[in-house]
């Protein structure tokens, strides 16, 4: 069996993916992502010192802490001596960030979307990424606008496109429309500038909101950081009352669903009996996971803390409405692919502006190892073939690590394996996932 592959000081790697029968064994999956860019951003905004317990290890991760540091937040890393837990504590720089000059978040569309409300406390700073054919090309035009109407004025290119510049200073309270049909990161971003302008705010949410699973999960970090909202049933409208701060706390992350989503899969797809922990009963809107694979007809049990897989006997198409969990779709389209039936992914059109175009680019590099799927506006077709797929040959991630995800886990049916180039982009969420795959038995390997 080929050696895992080992990710630091990697740049590009192409890896083998050969056809695996079976994997066994319990696997932690990575802490929360999305859990972990928000207690950091609220710990940052607090006068005083806050630990991030257990903080994920990841690019968007490792991004916000050095942007979190240019803007003035002393963060450093240690042990927990007891248990022998990662932790970060920080101490934050409150309302008063200091001056950066110039933001690079890499390639995290995120972070930099968080923190150009941060941004706007400032007089001004310049938003750049090195990753131009990526988080260059993402819009952010909603986001600043609904900056604008708070008091600051900003210059991008078209779209709201990096590079940008953000000027504030002196922002303003008061009435905020801002759409949410593109992103919930917008929102995101004025939900925690909100509380630190000053005067009350009230944030209007209109055509629509995708992903609103998120905004649970801000809302809830951001109650857990002393901070104040009322926020309508529907997630549509929201008002902030002035004078709050938020207050330094001790925060411990769960494991991250859309990666053990990924584990889940991986395990299913092969027939295989293998235990993910540290799946708790969050926000994550990704837990959907656990009733679409048994609605695919995984044999799976979960407790509360952890899912336990026991293969299938016969995997079946459906129908999901990908909106409330789009970071755990791409992983269904292997099991799609394998189905008996039709699979229809449907309510994702917000996938279009992710790293890549999350509908076509899977469609076409699935299409070449012979999957019959097609894309919609808003949704991927997918046409089972339970008897599999050759494969054989080369595939690209496109600089996405979610697709990276996906391809691999194709790979593992393909009677040939594949060919997998830009493999390392896996790290920006999950830098561990190729050697915890090996754990468990996968046939990966590394090419020079």
């Amino acid at each position: 069996m080929p050696k895992g592959p080992a990710l630091a000081n990697l740049t590009s790697m192409r890896i083998d993916v050969g056809y695996t029968e079976h994997l066994e064994g319990t696997l932690d999956p990575p802490s929360s992502k999305n859990y972990t860019t928000r207690y950091l951003l609220a710990a940052a905004l607090a006068d005083g010192d806050s630990i991030v317990r257990r903080p994920a290890r990841s690019d968007d991760a490792d991004a916000l802490v050095r942007c979190l540091v240019d803007l003035g937040a002393v963060i450093r890393e240690e042990t927990d001596d007891a248990n022998g837990d990662r932790c970060l504590h920080v101490t934050g720089f409150g309302r008063r960030p200091k001056q950066p000059g110039t933001l690079n978040p890499g390639n995290a569309g995120a972070v930099a979307r968080f923190l150009m409300g941060t941004a706007a406390l400032l007089p001004e700073v310049r938003f750049e990424t090195d990753h131009a054919d990526s988080l260059g090309q993402r819009p952010h035009g909603e986001l600043l606008d609904a900056l604008e109407q708070l008091g600051a004025t900003t210059e991008s290119r078209q779209g709201g496109c990096f590079p940008l510049t953000i000027r504030g200073g002196q922002l303003h309270g008061g009435l905020v429309r801002i759409s949410g049909a593109r992103s919930s990161q917008y929102l995101t971003s004025i939900l925690f500038l909100a509380p630190l302008i000053g005067e009350d705010v009230e944030i209007e949410v209109i055509d629509s909101l995708v992903s609103k699973p998120l905004i649970t999960t801000t809302l809830e970090v951001l109650e857990s950081a002393g901070i104040e909202v009322a926020a309508a049933a529907d997630l549509m409208h929201f008002k902030i009352a002035a004078g709050q701060s938020y207050r330094p706390g001790e925060y411990r992350v769960n494991g991250d669903y859309p990666s053990a989503a990924a584990l889940l899969s991986a395990a299913v797809i092969t027939r295989s009996e293998v235990t993910v922990r540290r799946l708790y009963e969050d926000s994550q809107g990704e837990r959907a996971v656990i009733d679409v694979l048994q609605r695919m007809g995984a044999q799976l049990s979960y407790d509360g803390s952890q899912v336990v897989v026991n293969g299938h006997a016969g995997l079946r198409g459906i129908e999901f409405n990908g909106d409330m969990a789009t970071d755990m779709v791409l992983v269904m389209l292997p099991l799609a692919a394998m189905a008996e039936g039709e699979s229809r992914f449907y309510g994702i059109g917000n996938l279009r502006i992710k790293e890549c175009d999350r509908i076509a680019v899977p469609v076409r590099e699935l299409g070449r190892l012979g999957v019959d799927c097609e894309e919609g506006e808003d949704e991927i077709i997918v046409r089972g073939r339970p008897s599999g797929y050759e494969g054989g040959i080369e595939l690209g991630t496109h600089n996405d690590h979610r697709v990276a995800q996906m391809l691999t886990i194709m790979g593992l049916q393909c009677r040939k394996g594949i060919v997998l180039n830009d493999a390392e982009t896996v790290a920006k969420s999950y830098p561990g996932f190729y050697q915890d795959l090996t754990r468990l038995g996968a046939r990966i390997g590394e090419r020079s």
